[in-house]
């Protein structure tokens, strides 16, 4: 299993990302746009992406489906924060692409009838270490 990153880590990892010298430069994966959570496009080349680490805990079998949107955020806003601790982000596996080194959120959101691989960008301004209830 991956690294399990914590909002921290995950924050330390966004800033790195935001100062590598290609990230600000157009790149294969801002062909469309992921800043709120996406079906992934099949256009995605994924031999781009390298998993560096994962939301999930491991001593954590059943994570919550809690969602935290606060604000009149949704599920889909590109504005929602990255609560790691919460659904969706806490069946995310952490992704960064070897060409420009953004960081990208991954997970596959499951129905009864349909597997949906999801995406969205990580930005570090909307990562939000928030405390589950208790």
């Amino acid at each position: 299993m991956a690294q399990h990153l914590n909002a921290a880590t995950l924050l330390e990892f966004a800033h790195a990302a935001q100062q590598h010298p290609r990230a600000t430069e157009p790149c294969e994966c801002t062909r469309t746009p992921l800043e709120g959570w996406q079906s992934q496009p099949l256009s995605l080349d994924e031999t781009l992406f390298n998993e560096i680490g994962t939301l999930m805990r491991e001593d954590d079998p059943e994570p919550s489906f809690s969602e935290y949107l606060p604000d009149k955020t949704t599920y889909w806003s590109t504005d929602a924060p990255i609560a790691p601790l919460y659904f969706p982000y806490n069946r995310c596996g952490v992704w960064q692409c070897s060409l420009c080194g953004r960081l990208y959120l991954r997970y596959v959101e499951g129905g009864g009838y349909f597997v949906d691989r999801r995406i969205r960008a990580v930005s570090a301004e909307l990562i939000a270490d928030v405390p589950l209830p208790e």
